[in-house]
């Protein structure tokens, strides 16, 4: 199976972010079932890597590990699901609540595993938040030239960013197969 968004978000609700963080983790899940932990930091070819916000300038063009790209992946789904509760309580938009898992510390499997559940407890836990009827007219702008977000287009955000790196997660693990036999 393979996990695809809908393009039509206008009718979106909470339900379906909670149905659709539920597949597209599910689906994560299954793409480990035949990997091992050496693929987990294997370091993939990718003569398209570019990182503008890498931590150091040798690593702004390095390919990213299975490692890397979960904890990015998580990182900014967590993010989008703990702002989206803000708005749809009424709250006005005060910035970027972020926090990223040291990739270089993400190595096995069984991390990965663990990784994708908390992920999933933690964005589930942040719909809980939100009242029976929430504040969807609340909408924020949170960077310049971006479009105008509510409650259910910002938790939607976070899951088409993980989404977009599907093709990429299921390419390393691909070369990671490839490279054991």
């Amino acid at each position: 199976m393979s996990f695809t968004l809908p393009t039509d978000t206008s009718a979106i609700t909470k339900d379906d972010l909670r149905r659709l963080t539920g597949v597209l983790l599910d689906d994560l899940q299954r793409t480990l079932r035949r990997c091992v932990d050496a693929d987990v930091t294997f370091e993939p070819i990718d003569p398209l890597a570019e990182d503008r916000d890498a931590a150091s300038p040798d690593q702004a063009n390095q390919a990213w590990t299975l490692g890397h790209i979960l904890a990015h992946v998580t990182a900014s789904a967590e993010e989008s699901a703990a702002v989206a509760a803000e708005p749809a309580r009424g709250v006005a938009y005060h910035g970027r609540s972020r926090r990223e898992v040291p990739w270089e510390t993400v190595t096995t499997l069984t991390q990965c595993r663990m990784r994708l559940e908390e992920s999933r407890r933690m964005r589930l836990a942040s719909l809980e938040m939100w009242p029976a009827r929430p504040a969807l007219e609340n909408t924020y702008t949170p960077w310049e030239g971006a479009p105008t977000f509510n409650a259910l287009s910002c938790f939607y955000l976070g899951l088409r960013h993980e989404a977009g790196h599907l093709a990429q997660w299921r390419d390393v693990i691909g070369q990671a197969r490839q490279w054991r036999w």
